[in-house]
């Protein structure tokens, strides 16, 4: 089969890497997806292991199509009750860009007709109930190529499942392994966030610095379906189980309130990593940086609706970068969607990458191991 793996834009090249790593074969990279090759094994390997893909999908069928009578017809076209078994339900969801058909919920209306009206005559009864398992059916037009692809997902890849709880603006759970991924950091040196808030990129780190598979604890829509192999997640949970690494990590989380430093604390908990991680409730300003050395600081600090406004985050990121210049041998990657970071912090960034947030954009500036 041909799969698509979808993540944020800026993200594309790093999720690259992580399905070459899964020894699967890339056949090309685009923004905000990466398309390989895979069977059902790999379906439940990309879905457990990608750390910053938001879905795994089965590619269906790719076509131009620049009226709703071309999308009907080719959508039409494909064999629908080999694809969704009787009862299924089936909803449809759609993206457009720069393409001739951009009314997203019509696209959605027809696409969903033509499947309907494919499975009432191969079937021959009009009475479709949709009570059964969910395969979800993703329509996506880029310069009027459509691409039909089926979701093996269901929640989106971030929802990990063991953050039930987040304070105000979280951090998307693929971002934040994204963070740690394009840092330098490594398990044998400690890692600080001075602003950890529920305690996502901590824990997100100690996940990559002791193997444990993204994907472990939360539910997966493949595995509703009745044709998939019912013991291959087991399987394949079990080999990642027998590869944790076992090795005590040095990482350590600050935040100035103390529901957000609880909610952090029982977020590691549901994952079994409290005694890996470190939550002190703690006003960053109290933090004595000169005792940071050879270490890395991967931090999301607050802005925008975290605080209440542009002078207060000013103030923040001027101080922080006096803190900063305090540390020894300490490297810092730090993200953030103020736009005059690099003047306030008053020191310009060894470099930078655009990312985003959901929606929002945000840059994350690298500074190297600092004298």
């Amino acid at each position: 089969m041909e799969l698509i793996a979808t993540c944020a834009f800026g993200l594309e090249k790093l999720l690259y890497q992580e399905i070459k790593k899964l020894g699967l074969w890339v056949i090309k990279t685009e923004d905000g997806r990466v398309t390989f090759k895979g069977e059902k094994d790999d379906i439940v390997r990309a879905n457990l292991w990608l750390r910053t893909a938001e879905r795994v999908q089965i590619k269906l069928a790719e076509f131009e199509a620049r009226t709703f009578d071309e999308l009907f017809d080719q959508t039409y076209a494909l064999d629908w009750a080999t694809i969704i078994p009787e009862n299924a339900t089936f909803p449809v969801l759609c993206t457009t860009t720069k393409s001739t058909l951009h009314n997203e919920p019509a696209i959605q209306s027809i696409t969903k007709k033509a499947i309907v009206k494919k499975l009432q005559t191969v079937r021959g009864d009009g009475n479709l109930p949709e009570t059964g398992p969910t395969y979800s059916i993703l329509t996506r037009f880029n310069q009027d190529i459509c691409t039909l692809s089926l979701d093996t997902t269901g929640d989106s890849l971030h929802k990990r499942g063991y953050r039930q709880q987040a304070n105000l603006a979280p951090l998307k759970e693929t971002l934040a392994a994204a963070l740690v991924l394009l840092s330098d950091w490594n398990p044998e040196i400690p890692l600080v966030d001075p602003f950890c808030g529920s305690g996502t990129i901590l824990i997100e780190a100690a996940m990559i610095g002791l193997n444990i598979a993204p994907g472990m604890i939360r539910y997966f829509t493949f595995q509703s379906w009745p044709d998939f192999p019912k013991d291959l997640l087991d399987k394949y949970r079990q080999e990642a189980k027998s590869q944790i690494v076992d090795r005590k990590l040095k990482i350590f989380g600050y935040d100035i309130d103390g529901d957000t430093i609880k909610i952090a604390r029982q977020n590691a908990a549901n994952l079994e990593l409290t005694k890996q991680i470190s939550f002190t409730q703690s006003d960053f300003h109290k933090l004595k940086f000169e005792n940071l050395k050879n270490c890395t600081i991967i931090t999301n600090p607050p802005y925008g609706e975290r605080l209440s406004n542009e002078i207060d985050v000013a103030k923040l990121y001027v101080d922080l970068g006096k803190s900063y210049n305090q540390t020894n041998h300490t490297s810092l990657f730090l993200l953030t969607g103020f736009e005059n970071f690099q003047e306030t912090f008053a020191r310009p960034a060894d470099k930078n990458r655009k990312l985003f947030n959901g929606k929002l954009k945000c840059y994350l500036y690298q500074y190297f191991k600092f004298m």
